[in-house]
């Protein structure tokens, strides 16, 4: 068999151009805002890093946020209240980086004003919520819509995906995805604890279900769940820290998924993919790759960087689709999908059953 890449190409913008902007001229200039400033300050690196694009408001309803951002951007609108950042006929693009249960309301509220909207993870908080972002959105196809999924621009993963369109590693037949947080006093101490509701799935898997959805290219349409709070027991979260998910794509591939907040070790994301030629698992510092059921044979080692991603390493591209010179890496149809498989694994661990995945 070939020797594996060690790294993997990136999905490039059709027209790709240095970030002076001397490779092309953008006859357009985009006016970006962000909304809530704690992961919300690497959007506005990613915005202002654009030719066409220059950050004009920040928002947070925190004093002491908006207080220390006017020292390190002086020169910019600093607001309190979102609704004023998201009916502003000023501003063409909204980051929205605020607490995961503002999420929807600022989404239908921005696409009602005619903007552009990025979000944080996760796009909402229930199926009520989903199904009217996208009747709205679906009012207004001019509009963009985009969700900060960053492992899809891992390297490494990118790499697992190049090997599976491939055909390198055989049909594919189980995959597993973990999300292990190990940072729990963010559940305990931190807003996540305070939200109610707050779901371990919507706020760390979906990035798991993401990456299994977009490698593969097929359809998750069974998915059973279970999950406990024995993690955080004692402490003021009342929710799960710990659920377990079991899939079911529809060639018959089956998968699994964790959402593991309460683990003790470092923040990291497992992944395996089993194909009938190779098994890809994901590893710290490395992956490996077997291409041998001989216990004697070593698995190939695989160096592509992981995560290997900022927090607003997406933000160019959703730019670019927005001005027509690059395709979408995250597109609509694949963040709405994403979505009904959190919540449908919500559903079933709710109510301890199968559930079928309704994708409507």
């Amino acid at each position: 068999m070939d020797a594996w890449p060690q790294t993997a190409s990136t999905d490039a913008p059709a027209s790709r151009r240095d970030r002076s902007g001397s490779a092309s001229i953008h006859t357009t200039r985009l006016r970006a805002a962000v909304i809530g400033l704690g992961v919300g300050q690497q959007h506005i690196k990613a915005y202002d890093a654009h030719p066409a694009c220059a950050v004009t408001t920040l928002c947070d309803i925190s004093p002491t946020k908006r207080g220390e951002l006017s020292q390190h951007y002086p020169e910019l609108d600093i607001v309190a209240d979102p609704r004023a950042v998201l009916s502003d006929p000023a501003i063409d693009v909204v980051s929205i980086a605020s607490y995961d249960d503002a999420h929807a309301e600022q989404i239908v509220l921005a696409l009602e004003h005619g903007k552009h909207v990025f979000v944080e993870k996760p796009l909402c908080l229930d199926i009520e919520e989903l199904r009217q972002v996208r009747a709205v959105l679906r009012q207004r196809p001019q509009q963009r819509l985009s969700c900060n999924l960053i492992l899809r621009r891992s390297p490494r993963f990118q790499l697992v995906r190049q090997m599976i369109r491939r055909g390198r590693m055989g049909r594919l037949f189980h995959v597993e995805g973990e999300y292990n947080y190990g940072r729990l006093h963010k559940l305990t101490q931190g807003w996540r604890g305070r939200i109610h509701n707050y779901s371990v799935v919507l706020g760390g898997a979906v990035h798991l279900i993401d990456q299994l959805l977009w490698l593969t290219g097929e359809r998750i349409v069974q998915v059973a769940a279970f999950g406990n709070g024995i993690g955080t027991a004692g402490s003021a979260f009342a929710g799960h820290d710990m659920t377990a998910a079991l899939l079911r794509f529809d060639s018959g591939m089956t998968g699994t998924v964790t959402a593991n907040f309460g683990c003790v070790r470092p923040h990291g994301h497992g992944l395996t993919i089993c194909g009938t030629e190779a098994t890809f698992v994901n590893d710290d510092p490395h992956g490996r790759l077997y291409t041998s059921r001989d216990a004697s044979s070593s698995p190939q080692i695989i160096t592509a960087a992981h995560p290997g991603a900022a927090k607003g390493d997406l933000i160019a591209n959703f730019l670019d689709s927005i001005l027509g010179c690059a395709k979408p890496q995250i597109t609509q149809r694949e963040v709405f999908e994403t979505m009904f498989v959190c919540l449908a694994i919500q559903r079933a661990q709710r109510e301890q059953r199968i559930v079928e995945v309704e994708y409507e």
